[in-house]
């Protein structure tokens, strides 16, 4: 078969700039290794622990809250299987999702795992040995990633799990120790911890959430300490060892010091991500990968080989999936000979615990290590109408602009619903706006969309409610 273009991986990514193409009346075909569209963020990853996330908040909630609302309901019973049937319905209706939606658009959906074959080649070899080759003019890698590995820890999927095991889980951890407090194991231990299981998190640095704005951090630690979390900073893990169906854990002082040892019935390792290449044959063709092993594209995610592009998780950037998906509409536009473009200064990034975290643009670390003079404006929720009388007043907003033109150089916010108040601010930064605009545009009353607002104002030194 001969395409204008074949897509290797069919997560956010992929998907949608295989769609966009296909719309751009482009060829377009996609292989995917998985027995189910939307790769690691829809199969194992984004929807799954949303839907647990979800889930265990309203387990909460029924369990320590509903009596302060006065709604009188019996001692509620965790089913984990069912919850965990809830959550595979929610993934199971996402990939058939994306499934519909290639078919639709005319998109040829090969199933195995695709390798590069030579100029304008893609074989595919399937599980049962067969392969294919298909013949293209050009295509777009987007295999995403794969779990970074903790050197001399074994993940078996049962004791030591990664964010995959985590998130099938048979039954509530009464310890739980999590390597790493980014995104991934602040999310998933939270989870486990409004379950019922003790949460311990060891941090290599003396923060959480590492490249988050430092102010929201040390907020955020001191809310989920409240909760029950614990935190080990600037410790490390030193060695792990599995027997009789639980762990023991060795931990240090990350400058060295006297180790200790934690109990735990599941570790989860979660240290990051790493780009996923394996098999694809990109030495055969000659593609350049960079020193932490991800693919080298140019302002066009270009290869240095003809016809040879890529998105997402394999290139530089953060590793989010609506980064991936806004590259994969720009490559699939400038293929269709558009003008396809990504603004990389302006993407979300959010922490979907309880309360949520969501920031976009500079934190303050950034603009004075840039040099960069900005005034702040804060508010916090304990004064915001809806979330006083919701009982949700934990965070604030914090808008960044810059000291002489006033235009929004970064927002974040800790708070429930964090991840939609975002998007407000994001839409004002891609249109240049100033903390002035924000501030005079009229929001409803009572939202916890007044705080942007407030926060906005605060800039200028005239909120009105604090």
């Amino acid at each position: 078969m001969s395409y204008d273009l074949v897509v290797i991986g069919t997560g956010p990514g992929g998907y949608v700039c295989a769609i966009r193409a296909a719309q751009l009346g482009l060829k377009t075909a996609v292989v995917e290794k998985r027995a189910t569209h939307g790769g690691t963020c829809l199969n194992v990853g984004c929807i799954p622990s949303k839907a647990l996330l979800h889930a265990s908040e309203a387990f909460e909630e029924a369990s320590k809250h509903f009596a302060d609302m006065g709604v009188m309901v019996s001692t509620p019973e965790l089913d984990l299987a069912k919850m965990m049937t809830f959550k595979q319905d929610g993934v199971d209706g996402n990939t058939k999702g994306v499934e519909f939606l290639l078919k639709k658009n005319g998109i040829d959906a090969y199933r195995g795992t695709a390798r590069l074959a030579g100029a304008g080649r893609v074989e595919v070899l399937s599980e049962d040995g067969g392969n294919q080759l298909l013949e293209t003019k050009n295509v777009v890698i987007a295999t995403g990633s794969d779990v970074t590995k903790l050197p001399g820890v074994t993940i078996d999927e049962t004791v030591v799990v990664s964010s995959t095991g985590a998130l099938a889980l048979d039954k509530v951890p009464g310890k739980m120790l999590i390597i790493g407090a980014g995104v991934i194991g602040l999310e998933l231990g939270s989870v486990w911890r409004r379950l019922g299981s003790e949460v311990t998190m060891v941090e290599y640095l003396d923060r959480i959430l590492p490249g988050m704005d430092g102010e929201v951090g040390k907020q955020f630690q001191r809310i989920l300490g409240k909760q029950g979390i614990q935190f080990k900073l600037s410790s490390k893990v030193t060695g792990v060892a599995v027997a009789d169906g639980a762990a023991t854990v060795t931990v240090e002082p990350a400058a060295g010091g006297e180790a200790e040892t934690l109990q735990a019935d599941v570790v989860l390792v979660a240290i990051g991500r790493v780009p996923y290449t394996e098999g694809l044959g990109l030495e055969t063709v000659g593609v350049g990968l960079d020193n932490k092993g991800r693919i080298q594209t140019d302002s066009h995610y270009a290869t240095n080989v003809t016809g040879i592009y890529a998105i997402g998780d394999v290139i530089a950037g953060p590793m989010l999936a609506h980064k991936a998906e806004d590259e994969g509409v720009a490559v699939a536009e400038l293929l269709a000979g558009q003008s396809g473009h990504v603004n990389y200064g302006v993407i979300p990034n959010v922490v979907y615990t309880y309360p949520e975290v969501a920031s976009v643009g500079k934190t303050e670390e950034e603009l004075k290590k840039d040099g960069i003079a900005y005034n702040s404006g804060k508010f916090p929720f304990t004064a915001n109408g809806r979330a006083k009388v919701n009982h949700t007043t934990d965070g604030f907003v914090k808008i960044l602009a810059d000291a002489t033109t006033d235009r929004v150089l970064g927002v974040h916010i800790v708070g429930a619903d964090a991840g939609n108040l975002i998007a407000e601010v994001a839409v004002a930064m891609e249109f240049g706006a100033s903390a002035e605009d924000v501030a005079r545009t009229c929001h409803a009353h009572p939202t916890l969309t007044e705080a942007v607002k407030e926060a906005a104002l605060a800039v200028g030194k005239r909120a009105i409610h604090i």
